[in-house]
């Protein structure tokens, strides 16, 4: 199982310092890859139902500090050398997928091949909206936008006919290192797990009990068999919110507690087939946030 870290992102931690640090403290510390998400916008006025608190509340303030993320990875890059860079998702209806396809090679030639795309149809019809894409046909919309970006990677006159695009041949240079680039499919509905099977090359699980991570898989493998593809080839990764603590606790969510109970819940998940693990910490300063990452770095992942 390899282990990748959220970089400072949110508020007032999401600073270049912070984020240069963090990013080579990290990988001194052996991570294996540095995750960023994506928000373009932030309404003042949100009606959408935010999917991963029970609130259904969006966590952050409109103003709250927010860097875009494939050029915050570009300043990444710049400062390390071995770690993989992945987006824990970008959101595909939010920019043209041409300049997106160029955007993303651009920065896999640039940092000699380390990029992962996590990607992903959104949730919030206000965002997505007001960047212009249907929120109502998000789904097609995205995957063609995913079909558009492998034929720019791919291809010397890249040339597309579908719903949504349609363009006779175009040079987008410089391609991809390997002239593609892994995509991981965030969601946890059957339409994303059938997008996972049909167009991804792993599946982005965010946030999921064991439980939950095991019924998803369950549906991945049927959606795998509709399609004609192999469920073993699939990359399953997990992006899961760590807290350590000292004491125990009775009723902790997953990955939460003493470093115990944590290693406990990584291996379940590593037996369900979890290939990496994304650590989120919390972002409250940036020493916090090293302190957290070198804790389990040094008390967790030797366990595993």
């Amino acid at each position: 199982m390899e282990f990748g870290c959220h970089l400072p992102q949110f508020g007032p931690v999401a600073t270049r310092h912070n984020i240069v640090t963090f990013a080579r403290r990290m990988e001194a510390l052996g991570y294996d890859s540095l995750w960023i998400s994506d928000h373009v916008v932030i309404p003042w006025t949100i009606r959408s139902r935010y999917p991963y608190n029970p609130t259904g509340q969006f966590p952050l303030a409109p103003n709250a500090h927010w860097p875009e993320p494939l050029i915050t990875l570009g300043l990444v890059a710049a400062v390390t050398e071995r770690v993989k860079l992945g987006t824990t998702i970008l959101v595909l209806p939010h920019r043209h997928p041409v300049l997106t396809a160029k955007m993303i090679a651009t920065l896999d030639d640039l940092s000699g091949g380390r990029v992962v795309l996590g990607a992903g149809v959104g949730w919030m019809e206000e965002e997505i909206t007001i960047l212009g894409a249907p929120f109502a046909k998000r789904g097609a919309w995205s995957d063609e936008a995913i079909k558009i970006m492998r034929t720019c990677w791919s291809q010397e006159k890249a040339a597309f006919t579908g719903q949504f695009f349609s363009f006779d041949a175009i040079g987008c240079f410089p391609q991809p290192v390997r002239k593609t680039i892994p995509i991981l499919i965030g969601g946890n509905t059957r339409p994303a797990l059938r997008r996972v099977a049909e167009l991804g090359d792993g599946w982005h699980a965010a946030f999921p009990a064991p439980d939950k991570l095991e019924e998803g898989l369950r549906i991945l493998r049927e959606e795998c068999k509709k399609a004609d593809r192999r469920f073993e080839d699939l990359a399953i990764t997990l992006r899961a919110g760590v807290s350590i603590r000292k004491g125990k606790s009775s009723d902790r969510r997953p990955m939460t507690g003493t470093p115990e109970e944590i290693v406990s819940d990584i291996r379940r998940y590593k037996a369900l087939g979890v290939t990496t693990l994304l650590l989120e910490s919390r972002q409250r300063d940036l020493d916090d946030m090293i302190q957290i990452h070198e804790t389990f770095a040094r008390d967790i992942r030797p366990a595993v």
